[in-house]
């Protein structure tokens, strides 16, 4: 399921009260149990609304239906994000952590840019649903805007780290992931079948996108 790829959420504050004195052993302990408990209940809440979204839409899914998903009251939600745009915003965020993963340990091994374009596509056809209502929520939200603009910067600047000797420029490089997420999306969402076409050809386009971006393979 593309939900399982959210696994370590980013760390958020939480509002608590001051424990009451204990043993120095005793608070190290409780200390970190409440803190693997937190994490449990945050992944939880995450993992469920990944599930949400990608099955019901954004439209469609409340927090209400996010909470109880995750096994939790409803007013659990609240203690760990501030609405449904946040955490949906932490969704996406939590995609594109796991496929920053899945792409470095492709480069890693030195993978073809075939199949780094391959892996591109069913990242995004994995997240097809969410990834519709990320691109109306950007219209909508400023908040969205700018987390997707966010992620787009951090992508180029990992291309830049993984391609020290790449001779481009910020802008070039931003031209060719924006032109390689189109074409993935395109993938994705089946608009070559649509015209009786399969997807062969874009993938070997987004490839050589992707062959313009390193300056080894």
């Amino acid at each position: 399921m593309a939900e399982d790829a959210i696994s370590q959420p980013r760390p958020r504050r939480v509002s608590a009260k001051a424990p009451a004195k204990r043993s120095a052993r005793a608070q190290v302990h409780a200390e970190a149990m409440e803190a693997a408990d937190v994490e449990d209940t945050r992944t939880k809440l995450l993992r469920s609304a990944a599930a949400e979204f990608i099955e019901h839409g954004f439209a469609a899914t409340d927090t209400n239906r996010i909470a109880r998903r995750a096994g939790f009251a409803p007013q659990t939600f609240y203690r760990w994000y501030k609405d449904k745009i946040d955490i949906f915003i932490q969704v996406y965020l939590a995609w594109e952590e796991a496929e920053t993963a899945i792409l470095s340990e492709l480069m890693v091994r030195q993978s073809t840019s075939l199949q780094i374009a391959e892996a591109y596509a069913e990242g995004h056809r994995s997240f097809l649903i969410f990834r519709r209502h990320l691109r109306q929520l950007a219209y909508e939200y400023p908040e969205v805007r700018h987390a997707r603009a966010d992620s787009r910067k951090r992508h180029i600047d990992r291309i830049l780290q993984w391609q020290p000797r790449l001779q481009a420029s910020r802008e070039e490089v931003a031209s060719i992931l924006l032109q390689l997420e189109r074409l993935c999306d395109a993938i994705a969402e089946n608009e070559f079948a649509d015209m009786g076409l399969t997807d062969d050809g874009a993938l070997h386009e987004a490839a050589q996108l992707i062959d313009r971006l390193r300056t080894e393979h």
